[in-house]
């Protein structure tokens, strides 16, 4: 009895101990496996913050506009009899460029001065009577009335005929022509556009807060992208005595010297306004920088006994620390730090949004994106 007792004790001994061996073994491994999964190292990019030399400079979107431009028309209506001009042509002020048909209003102009005529007849005839009593001052009278306004009726009748013929208002270059000889129009009707371009205006807006930066006379800087990589200058020649109350902006009008007529009314160019003197700023890619409602930040690339997080292993290698910055402005692919951070930092600028304070870091070998202050746009 005492012996199979012994042997079922033993077994027990044996399962529970088992059993026991079994779980601290696998609480053992399910401790090594999380701590060496705790915080794996957080591969980035990184640069190094430096100086550069950086010159204050305002930027605005505008549009070109003619000093002189118009959509010519024609005040009366009539068949086009003649075109004196081609589409695209250069004309000087005072041109014929179009004649409308007007046969019917010289006969009537004959007509007109026909009578004028025999009223300044009539008035020599009655004048020499009136010296001879053979005729009344009243008669006289009656006869300088009608002179007077057959006279009227001939200047009316000339500015009638001269409105069938369309002069260039002043020097420039003509559009497309839209209309045709033997083409009925009516009054108002386009017929062509008519264009100065030198030197012409460029129109563009800025906030109120930049006037203090602007100045009558300052130069300009346009780039159009009709031609890439060729800038315009100029200068500002008004600004607006008022500020739009809906936008808060004001209108800027500058001009540019636009000899090869490369530059149309109505194309769209960017402006850049230089407004103080060069400066030298620390500039960060704008990837680096983490944009929040509380505060802007960069994450730093630092030493683990530099790190803020206390827990971090000492002497890890590099481990990350959050750093916040007052931003300054802002050029192409770069911006400037007035504050938070110092000339050779190592400041992240890919894969901030995995990151936290005391995270070890393993730098990324690959080539990073070029960091331009005035960056193209690539043809394809």
């Amino acid at each position: 009895m005492f012996k199979p007792m012994m042997i079922m004790l033993g077994s027990v001994a044996v399962v529970f101990g088992g059993l026991y061996g079994f779980v601290s073994f696998r609480s053992m491994m399910i401790g090594q496996f999380l701590a060496s999964m705790a915080n794996p190292p957080q591969t980035v990019s990184v640069t190094t913050a430096a100086y550069e030399p950086w010159l204050p400079k305002l930027s605005a979107v505008g549009t070109f506009r003619a000093v002189n431009g118009a959509d010519l028309s024609l005040e009366s209506s009539g068949i086009v009899e003649k075109i004196h001009f081609q589409s695209g042509e250069d004309v000087e002020a005072g041109k014929i460029l179009v004649e409308l048909r007007k046969d019917t209003d010289n006969a009537r102009l004959e007509s007109l001065k026909a009578t004028a005529e025999l009223n300044a007849i009539n008035l020599r005839r009655d004048q020499a009577q009136l010296k001879i009593h053979a005729a009344s001052q009243a008669a006289v009278d009656t006869d300088v009335a009608n002179l007077r306004s057959a006279n009227a009726q001939v200047v009316q009748q000339e500015a009638v005929i001269a409105q069938k013929t369309l002069f260039a208002p002043f020097a420039g270059r003509l559009g497309i022509r839209q209309v045709d000889i033997g083409q009925y129009i009516g009054a108002g009707t386009g017929i062509v556009t008519l264009q100065a371009l030198d030197p012409i205006f460029l129109d563009f807006v800025l906030p109120q807060q930049a006037l203090n930066g602007v100045t009558v006379g300052q130069a300009i800087t346009a780039t159009v992208d009709a031609f890439p990589g060729q800038s315009f200058k100029g200068k500002i020649d008004a600004i607006s005595s008022k500020v739009d109350l809906a936008s808060r902006n004001v209108q800027i009008r500058a001009s540019l010297a636009n000899a090869d007529r490369k530059l149309r009314p109505g194309m769209f160019a960017s402006v850049e306004i230089a407004t103080g003197k060069p400066q030298r700023l620390i500039t960060l890619p704008q990837t680096a920088i983490v944009y929040a409602p509380f505060g802007n930040s960069v994450f730093l690339a630092q030493k683990g006994e530099e790190s803020a997080d206390k827990k971090a292993p000492q002497g890890a290698g590099l481990v990350a620390h959050q750093a916040f910055v007052r931003l300054g402005e802002t050029r192409g692919d770069q911006v400037s730090v007035l504050e938070g951070v110092a000339e050779g930092a190592t400041v992240v600028t890919a894969g901030q949004v995995k990151l936290r304070n005391g995270a070890p870091l393993a730098i990324s070998q690959s080539p990073q994106p070029p960091v331009d202050a005035d960056p193209k746009p690539v043809d394809q």
